[in-house]
């Protein structure tokens, strides 16, 4: 369609490259395009005769050294006119190659069927991007021409705009000063860059690339007009957090089969089932160093597109992570900015979802795990006693060379004879001590310790204990590992929480077991009612032997603590006291040849003595917690992993989009006081809208995605200051466990100290991800009407708790002032009691649940986040519709011009080139019969869809 005979014409996109920072290393928004125009045709001649032209306006540029054209951009189809104003302009960003001197070509068509991209030549002219720079008052007036060159067609009026403070003159002709243009609330600037070194200074791109431009002017209720942006760029982030992510799964993988192993020697039984365990976490790790290998091949676009969605290398990327950024300039008002992030919904393509999703998929485990740890000789232990060991592993891992340090300051203080360093360094050592006896004061432990001591070899019990001498004992069989379940016999009945022994004749006149006896609890306390032990020489029966063991171990710590604290005291009061320096110097001597006033040598032998208890507690602590975690995998086998596997793939994608949404909500923030005093007292919401359908497979992808964001309630951020201003620098990098993960996000220098005090002392930040969803398509009326929608009303209702919960938290913490104003000014509290209304009705396709979600969020100082099952065709509807109705609502853009403003974003906005990228076909995914399905206001204009592989 629309090409000149003898011009061949490439798809270039043109608008690559791109970046988030000035030469000088500070935060900046994606930088501003610099040559940017508006297109409007005056006494147009149709084709037709008479008829007035449905007109089009193909942009192309003309390469200088191969002198061919490359198509550059399009505008809109105003039918019906011979002086068509077109709301969709041109935008070359400052990465895009072109000089004074290249030369641009536009080309005027009559489209005459939409639907079959039906159209003819109407006329062409050319100008250099010199013309435009030198013209008078920035616009130039252009004879159209026929194609011999001859015909003077109409004419066509070029009129550059510059985004930015707009004058109140500034009207029917939309221009400023080029200085003014480059003008932005959200920029942070080094105090030695000047406008001149903005504007010229490389790029770096830490974070954001490759930007895709578009700018359009609409009119507004008082027939003016604005300046509209659109901005969508990709983000390293895409891929940087699950390579991350996958090293450290790699990591705790590996630390758990050497914990495993450090368990010692165990009963024929247990070391079965540790061996197979050891060897399914081989398996998971020899899986996850393929796919980094893979991905660490990986170089290019920076997003994953959805066309590889199912790919099995790409698996833990998200699908089509892409960032966009509205920005409107309109005549005696600031710009403003609205950010979205889309991203394809995070789960398990690769897996399928003939199952399920993981929300169903984890639910069905947790039953069998109980029936399957009665049967096969496990404790059972819920999620949540498993999520303590690991707590309590991470503990005392972290609190153990903590406390061991704060030892070794006392010391220091010790030597130096500094009694106020050494009240200091006692004080955080007791502090930490605390901390640690804290973490470690649960029944769990307890009885994890019985557990592991009875899985010890030769573990007597009390009934094995009072066998007449002669008489025939018992002593338990091997029992079969999980992968053997179910091809041997059936044991007794058993109740679930208890670990019974299956006892089997044999020779042996000493009985020894495998397992806790047939009574014992999980508990340390013990109900089984058997007789107690009448043989003096007899091992103790296990809790009394146990618990004696560790209460000694615990009161060990108390007692080396309180000694140090002790010897503290009685230096103080040896401490000499002194009215002058030369008494202080004086005393210092005498202490010196004084045995007594050897500080160190007093305090080392119990310092010492205290690490070694706290060595001793950890060690007992950290087996007792690695067995709790040995039970939980050996009932869980295979089933359980490979829901670990599949948890892990969608939390990967899951926290690759927040950590990008967080990082340009605080770029766009870093000037907003209000909003870094909110980010560090309460912590900032993030809200994910999702378009799935609650049918079919995209059912599964729902409970795989909602596993996946409740499991960001687990993430916290930390803000660093960046060794350097180098890209490489200022990455956000990963630390942590499956448990909590902080993610860390590195600043400049000079951005850095702009920060409040709270959040440079490397407070940690919270975010609060709240998820609400509401099926649009063909299959959601299926569901609707024949199905189950009870998935969507659930998650809807549970995620509103959270965010009322949220709100009336910031209420209490944060004054209103904090909150940024818009032009709407109903109560915050007003529009969470209309979503809590509409959440509970029972109304198809409820979509104005995702609008008052939006709206609240952007009202709260939140990140926003848009999601469908590819984040390219439903995705694109709803971003460009909330943009519209921003516009609407806060930009009073006239309502004759809604419909058209949102058919140029859908038809030539960043939304159709997001298609292109990823399919590499500008045609979203739709069918007419699918959109008879779709709410009206949620359509594409016709000749933008079409049946396409996505």
């Amino acid at each position: 369609m629309m090409e000149e005979e003898g011009e061949p014409l490439t798809g270039g996109d043109g608008l690559t490259g791109g970046d988030g920072l000035t030469g000088a290393g500070v935060i900046l928004i994606p930088k501003l395009p610099h040559v940017e125009f508006s297109l409007e045709c005056r006494d147009l001649i149709g084709s037709g005769g008479d008829r007035k032209p449905n007109a089009l306006v193909q942009v192309a540029v003309i390469d200088p050294r191969e002198q061919y054209l490359v198509s550059h951009a399009c505008t809109e189809i105003v039918e019906g006119s011979r002086d068509p104003l077109f709301l969709t302009g041109v935008t070359f960003p400052p990465e895009y190659p072109a000089s004074p001197e290249t030369l641009v070509k536009l080309t005027v068509y009559d489209v005459r069927d939409k639907a079959r991209d039906n159209s003819s030549f109407l006329g062409s002219a050319t100008f250099s991007v010199s013309d435009l720079l030198r013209s008078k008052d920035d616009q130039l007036t252009l004879n159209l021409r026929s194609s011999d060159g001859v015909l003077a067609v109409g004419t066509v009026l070029v009129s550059r705009v510059n985004m930015g403070e707009m004058e109140e003159g500034d009207v029917d002709h939309i221009t400023a000063d080029v200085q003014q243009a480059q003008k932005c609330t959200l920029v942070c600037e080094s105090s030695q860059a000047t406008p001149n070194d903005k504007d010229n200074s490389p790029l770096t791109g830490a974070v954001f690339k490759n930007p895709v431009c578009k700018v359009y002017k609409f009119q507004t209720v008082d027939s003016e007009w604005m300046l509209v942006r659109e901005q969508m760029e990709e983000c390293t982030l895409s891929f940087s957090i699950p390579r991350q992510l996958l090293h450290l799964y790699i990591q705790e993988d590996m630390r758990r089969i050497q914990e495993l192993r450090d368990l010692g020697e165990l009963s024929p039984h247990w070391d079965n089932l540790r061996k197979e365990v050891i060897g399914r976490y081989g398996q998971v790790i020899a899986a996850y160093q393929e796919t980094l290998a893979e991905l660490n091949k990986i170089t290019g676009p920076s997003f994953k597109p959805s066309c590889s969605k199912a790919q099995r290398y790409l698996e833990f990327i998200p699908i089509n992570l892409h960032t966009q950024r509205m920005r409107v300039t309109c005549p005696r008002q600031t710009d403003a900015f609205y950010d979205v992030i889309t991203v394809g919904a995070p789960a398990a393509h690769f897996q399928g979802f003939k199952g399920g999703g993981l929300q169903r998929l984890l639910s069905r485990h947790e039953a069998e795990k109980k029936s399957f740890s009665t049967a096969y000789q496990c404790i059972y232990y819920s999620p949540e006693h498993t999520a303590k060991a690991q707590e309590v592993l991470h503990s005392v891992g972290h609190l153990q060379p903590l406390i061991s340090g704060l030892a070794d300051q006392l010391l220091q203080a010790a030597q130096q004879h500094s009694m106020a360093g050494l009240r200091e360094a006692l004080k955080t050592l007791a502090g930490k001590t605390e901390q640690f006896v804290h973490a470690l004061k649960d029944e769990l432990v307890k009885s994890a310790l019985l557990a592991l001591h009875a899985a010890q070899p030769g573990y007597v019990t009390k009934n094995q204990n009072q066998t007449l001498p002669g008489h025939q004992g018992h002593s338990h069989q091997d029992h079969p590992s999980p992968s053997q379940r179910g091809q041997q016999g059936q044991s007794p009945p058993q109740n679930p929480g208890h670990s019974p022994g299956q006892p089997s004749a044999t020779d042996s006149p000493v009985v020894v077991c495998n397992n806790v006896d047939g009574g014992s609890q999980t508990a340390p306390i013990r109900e089984d009612g058997q007789t107690p032990l009448k043989r003096q020489d007899s091992i103790p029966c296990h809790k009394e032997y146990d618990e004696e063991e560790w209460d000694r171990v615990w009161a060990d710590v108390a007692k080396s603590l309180n000694c140090v604290i002790a010897m503290v005291d009685k230096l103080q009061e040896q401490e000499p006291i002194s009215n002058n320096q030369e008494q202080q110097v004086l005393a210092d001597v005498i202490t010196s040849h004084n045995p007594e006033g050897d500080w160190r040598e007093q305090l080392c032998p119990l310092v010492v003595r205290l690490k070694e208890c706290i060595a001793e507690v950890v060690v007992r602590a950290r087996r007792a917690m690695t067995f709790v975690l040995l039970q939980e995998a050996a009932c869980s086998i295979p089933q359980g992993l490979f829901l670990k596997q599949r948890r892990d793939v969608v939390f990967s994608q899951a926290l690759a989009a927040l950590a990008c949404g967080f990082v340009m909500r605080l770029y766009a923030g870093m000037e907003d006081k209000g909003f870094l005093r909110q980010l560090h007292l309460v912590g900032l919401v993030a809200q994910f809208e999702s378009l799935l359908s609650t049918y079919s497979e995209e059912i599964g992808m729902l409970e795989d995605m909602e596993v996946g964001i409740s499991d960001l309630h687990r993430v916290a951020f930390k803000i660093t200051q960046a060794k350097t201003d180098d890209p490489c620098d200022l990455q956000p990098v990963v630390i942590g466990r499956r448990d909590h993960y902080t993610v860390e996000v590195p600043l400049p220098r000079l951005a850095f100290q702009m920060l409040p005090h709270e959040i440079k002392e490397g407070k940690a930040l919270q975010v609060y991800p709240v998820l609400f969803n509401v099926g649009i398509n063909e299959q959601q009326t299926i569901a609707d009407r024949f199905g189950d929608i009870s998935l969507q009303e659930r998650i809807n209702q549970r995620n509103f708790e959270i965010l009322d919960s949220y709100y009336k938290s910031l209420s209490d913490k944060v004054p209103s002032e904090c909150l940024p104003c818009f032009q709407t000014r109903t109560d915050l509290k007003d529009l969470l009691g209309t979503l809590g209304q509409n959440v509970v009705t029972k109304k198809r396709k409820n979509v104005e649940i995702l609008w008052l979600a939006g709206t609240i969020c952007r009202r709260l100082n939140g990140i926003r986040f848009t999601s469908c099952k590819s984040a390219k065709d439903r995705t694109s509807m709803s971003v460009t519709l909330e943009q519209c109705a921003l516009l609407r609502d806060e930009h009073q853009l006239n309502k004759d011009y809604f419909i058209r403003a949102l058919d140029c974003m859908r038809r030539e906005g960043c939304r159709i080139e997001n298609v292109q990228k990823n399919i590499k076909c500008r045609k979203y995914a739709f069918n007419m019969l699918q959109l008879m399905a779709f709410p009206k206001i949620y359509r594409p204009p016709e000749g933008t869809y079409g049946k396409v592989d996505s």
